[in-house]
């Protein structure tokens, strides 16, 4: 196995929660299940699908079946059938596009083909979508003022991911769509940009592209690295597969302990688990964005109750809505903004909307919501944290069903009170912390979310308290980007040691 450039700092600490080591004891190995399928996550980040595609499919027999077979089997097993389903994948592209044009551009980069860019020795960080663009937003900005004569590559895998991008960096940043894990595109993405080392953020796993990655001696970091129970399990017969991935790595910067917990059931080297919590509170709140909050709601009326149900899903706007016409029989002035999380909802929701015969406008067409109106469709990107600011309550979707929720911590930074559906393992930690500290309510169904909406929105006094506790958990565990920052300067200079990177927020320890 080649040596990695740098590899975990090998200092030892009395403190809690900073380097996994003997009290995090690595449970035993669980047998897979038979009959189970645990490649959905693999295949879903590399090629794009869904992951009830291969639900009782052909991929689904190979991989239940190949559950024994040693690592090297299953690479290349996984390898034949990525290459036998780039069809399908581009068939998918395809129907994708006839929603959302943006997917039809740019198919090239998906297969490693884009121009030479004259790049060598470069820091590569991969996010695959929006929210983790936005997460990698101080990271990359730190990285450049840290490593200022390193240039900066930045892929995704979704459209909107690189819309946000290139918004954020525009030419500070190289950035393209991260090639599917086929061992030629991938080989020609890494010719291509000659990184010195790659920085993913939370916890994507391709089984070729960290192979390639070892192979050529190209050290990993996982930034923010996260595990939920229920993807743990979805490993099952390729854990194998992912346990040599993640062995791969040179070091896993954890956003808590029970994260770390499951990523060492999951096969992970305890001395390259590091937790520094989540760099998601580290997100700065960009200036001038109380004035803009307060433009809207001169625009649309300073006095009436306002709330926003953010980054939705297809199935959980009916249930907004029903949430929302409880609303309007308390406060016939209400507004609801609703933000869809994916383009092709946009038009959708504002026939929904319209179609409960609610006065309905929307973001791209009429630009502010009137004061009557009582929906109010955000069909545009990179706006959301204009709206949390402009809002009396959020409600953060994605969470209604088993989705897995969306990220807390933008409405919490602004000093709002927080709505979460029963679903939220996707930021399990960061939610249950702002429930317990009075931050965030869990509601269960569109009844539940009325009558929690109703109460804030009739209570401003809960509105202040809940917004406060809000804020003082968000400052309270700050430091994760300087933490990040550190080990990656570890990794990529072994003898540089950072005693201040020892402190750990008390957060981080639960």
């Amino acid at each position: 196995m080649p040596k990695h450039r740098g590899q975990a700092p090998t200092k030892q600490t009395a403190e809690p929660g900073w380097r996994i080591r003997e009290h995090l004891q690595e449970p035993e190995r669980q047998t897979p299940r038979p009959g189970a399928f645990a490649g959905q996550r693999l295949f879903f980040r590399s090629g794009g699908f869904r992951q009830d595609t291969f639900q009782g499919g052909l991929l689904c027999w190979h991989f239940t079946r190949s559950a024994r077979l040693p690592v090297f089997w299953q690479r290349l097993l996984y390898t034949v059938t990525m290459y036998l389903l780039t069809p399908v994948i581009v068939y998918r592209l395809a129907w994708r596009g006839l929603r959302y044009r943006d997917y039809f551009g740019r198919w090239k980069e998906r297969f490693g083909f884009f121009p030479d860019p004259n790049i060598n020795q470069s820091i590569w960080v991969h996010a695959v979508s929006v929210g983790e663009v936005n997460a990698a937003l101080p990271l990359i900005e730190a990285m450049m003022k840290r490593f200022a004569d390193t240039r900066i590559v930045v892929t995704t895998v979704t459209p909107t991911g690189s819309a946000r991008t290139l918004k954020l960096f525009n030419d500070r940043v190289f950035h393209v769509y991260l090639p599917y894990d086929l061992p030629a595109s991938i080989d020609r993405f890494l010719d291509r940009i000659k990184p010195k080392m790659a920085v993913i953020m939370e916890t994507e796993i391709w089984p070729n592209l960290y192979h390639l990655c070892e192979k050529r001696g190209i050290p990993i970091l996982i930034a923010n690295a996260r595990l939920s129970e229920r993807s743990l399990r979805g490993y099952g017969p390729v854990r194998p597969l992912a346990r040599a991935a993640v062995r791969s790595v040179a070091q896993l910067a954890v956003q808590s302990k029970q994260d770390a917990e499951r990523l060492l059931r999951l096969g992970a080297m305890p001395e390259r688990l590091v937790i520094t919590g989540n760099v998601k509170f580290d997100m700065p709140v960009p200036s001038g964005l109380e004035r803009i909050g307060k433009v809207l709601r001169e625009y649309w009326g300073e006095p009436r109750p306002v709330w926003i149900a953010a980054s939705t899903h297809e199935g959980e706007e009916a249930r907004v809505l029903e949430a929302h016409a409880r609303v309007l029989r308390r406060f016939p002035d209400a507004l609801l903004v609703i933000a869809p999380r994916h383009p092709e909802r946009f038009r959708p929701v504002q026939q929904i909307c319209k179609g409960y015969g609610f006065r309905t406008l929307c973001r791209s067409e009429d630009t502010v919501a009137h004061h009557d109106t009582q929906c109010f469709v955000v069909d545009t990107l990179g706006e959301l944290l204009n709206f949390f600011a402009a809002c009396d309550v959020a409600f953060v979707a994605g969470s209604l069903d088993p989705i897995g929720g969306h990220n807390v911590l933008e409405p919490a930074a602004l000093a709002k009170p927080v709505l979460v559906g029963p679903h939220t393992f996707n930021f399990e930690q960061i939610t249950e912390n702002l429930i317990n500290d009075g931050a965030a309510i869990r509601i269960q169904d569109s009844a539940s979310l009325g009558d929690a909406a109703l109460r804030l929105l009739a209570d401003r006094d809960l509105r202040l308290k809940m917004g406060h506790q809000a804020l003082l958990a968000v400052e309270r565990e700050r430091g994760a980007v300087k933490r990040t920052i550190d080990l990656i300067e570890a990794v990529l200079h072994p003898g540089v040691r950072r005693a201040e990177s020892v402190s750990v927020g008390p957060g981080h320890q639960s």
